[in-house]
């Protein structure tokens, strides 16, 4: 893995700043969209699915609840999205220079974390608001951000390398994104699925999105919401945990093996 060379860190460094200015170019307001967006979203389905359909009411701040798992599934759908077409848009870059190409996908993954951590301190400015009291467990939750960093990572150099060959892999995944969304519980509290099903809510919490989702929430806001260590029995609840580092190296393995290709396909 030639990620950290000298050479690669200073073209990841580059390729971040550009992809960062030319994000908002034109916009009146620039980069508080990174910041109004998520907002934007959570309001409406606030409104929606709190106010209006009484979602959560037995969950501690659910509000904040639904305002950090919208910003948690924001960041992996823009990593996976921005990712996967990271190599077709830089596709003038491949024919010009010799380097490490999952350095072009590695920089789509860090501008979205970046948006990430700007995000993430609004909401715990809201969680404040709101009243939420901050305990020690949160030191561990950078452990979950690598987790979930991780998992884009792996899936965006899967679709990258999918993507110079299939350009059909773009709808496909946005409908995938979509029906990932509703099968996680974001919008929703868990205790939804668990009153209906106990078996099915066992088995959405083997997805790792719902794991760092609740995991983050237990440790950032209330340890009222369940995590999979607490629903799911021994060997089974590892499966969420290692899933990502698996995926990551499936998906490093599958586009280091497609790599050499790139600039001759496109």
């Amino acid at each position: 893995m030639d990620f950290f060379t000298k050479e690669n860190r200073i073209l990841l460094k580059e390729l971040v700043k550009t992809d960062f200015k030319l994000r908002y170019q034109g916009s009146a307001i620039g980069y508080l969209w990174s910041i109004l967006k998520p907002i934007m979203l959570f309001a409406i389905m606030y409104l929606v699915f709190v106010r209006f359909l009484k979602f959560g009411q037995d969950v501690p701040h659910f509000a904040v609840a639904l305002l950090l798992g919208m910003v948690t599934w924001t960041f992996f759908s823009e990593a996976t999205n921005m990712g996967m077409m990271s190599i077709v848009a830089r596709g003038d870059l491949l024919r010009k220079l010799n380097f490490s190409k999952s350095i072009i996908v590695l920089s789509s993954v860090v501008g979205a974390l970046i948006n990430y951590g700007i995000n993430l301190i609004v909401v715990m400015i809201f969680a404040l608001i709101n009243g939420v009291s901050f305990k020690w467990t949160a030191l561990f939750a950078p452990v979950l951000i690598i987790e979930v960093a991780l998992l884009a990572m792996g899936i965006a150099l899967f679709l990258a390398a999918l993507f110079v060959k299939f350009r059909d892999i773009g709808p496909v995944w946005e409908v995938m994104m979509q029906a990932g969304m509703y099968a996680t519980p974001i919008i929703y509290p868990l205790s939804q699925i668990s009153n209906t099903s106990l078996v099915a809510a066992k088995i959405v919490m083997l997805n790792p999105m719902a794991q760092i989702i609740q995991d983050l929430r237990y440790l950032l806001i209330d340890p009222a919401n369940t995590t999979v260590w607490q629903m799911v029995s021994f060997p089974y609840l590892v499966i969420p945990y290692l899933l990502p580092l698996a995926i990551f190296g499936f998906g490093f393995g599958y586009f280091n093996k497609h790599a050499k290709t790139f600039a001759e396909i496109l």
